[in-house]
């Protein structure tokens, strides 16, 4: 289902309370994809969002995607009351569109030198066009089938063996191709493809992911060494696709 945000210039896929499934940029728009180095506590990165969108003279709304970093995995209910002020957070901002939350999310445990305290990793928000082409970004996208409260389904619950880690993946990359099929685009137009596990890829890398992501392929894949911000969920992916990708001081 998508949602249009006319302020913030951009489409989104409805999702869930803390985050929309992924957003397009409006015709005559793109998405600008930001990473934050080194990476700063939370407030001063919301801080640093608002400062940097006003710079580029920017409404808050412009802001369609936040990338988290968190010191470890959270039961069902701590990652639900971590995401209340996050939620809060964004309802000031105004990007609550129709009830929904407009902005695309990922949030991980970085598993070896992780950050002390929740952190912003990156941000991604729209601006007018600089080149022709569809932007677009899509949610961080575990090997959950359904939410039901705080009780998950999960693909292969417990198994990471080769054969379980190869159904999680599949499920993600089955998952990510329905999202962007939603955005009307299509893997050839991804730029950016980001893996998050702290499990062995080499089995899958060239009978399931490779493969699945097409000529996207050839810009190979990013790999975090970290983990899903729930317990007992394993595998994560997001893709994107943008014309800048920006390094800012945190």
């Amino acid at each position: 289902m998508l949602i249009d945000n006319p302020t913030g210039n951009f489409t989104f896929i409805k999702g869930i309370d803390p985050f929309s499934f992924g957003a397009i940029a409006h015709p005559g728009y793109e998405i600008v994809h930001a990473t934050f180095h080194p990476l700063p506590p939370l407030q001063q990165g919301f801080t640093l969002v608002e400062r940097h969108l006003q710079s580029l003279q920017r409404p808050l709304q412009a802001l369609c995607g936040m990338e988290l970093r968190i010191p470890s995995p959270l039961s069902p209910q701590g990652f639900n009351e971590f995401n209340q002020p996050y939620i809060k957070k964004l309802a000031i901002w105004n990007l609550v569109v129709d009830g929904l939350n407009s902005v695309a999310r990922s949030n991980l445990a970085i598993a070896v030198n992780p950050v002390a305290e929740p952190s912003v990793y990156g941000f991604s928000y729209t601006v007018p066009a600089t080149r022709a082409g569809r932007t677009f970004i899509v949610a961080g996208t575990p090997e959950v089938r359904a939410r039901v409260g705080t009780e998950r389904e999960i693909v292969a619950r417990g198994d990471v063996s080769p054969a379980g880690l190869r159904q999680k993946a599949e499920y993600v990359l089955e998952a990510l191709t329905a999202r962007l099929q939603e955005l009307q685009v299509s893997w050839a137009e991804v730029t950016a493809v980001e893996i998050y596990t702290v499990h062995n890829l080499h089995p899958l890398l060239e009978t399931t992911i490779l493969p699945a992501l097409q000529d996207t392929s050839r810009h190979g894949i990013r790999w975090h060494y970290a983990r899903p911000p729930v317990v007992e969920v394993e595998y994560e992916m997001d893709v994107r696709g943008v014309h800048q990708e920006l390094l800012l001081p945190g």
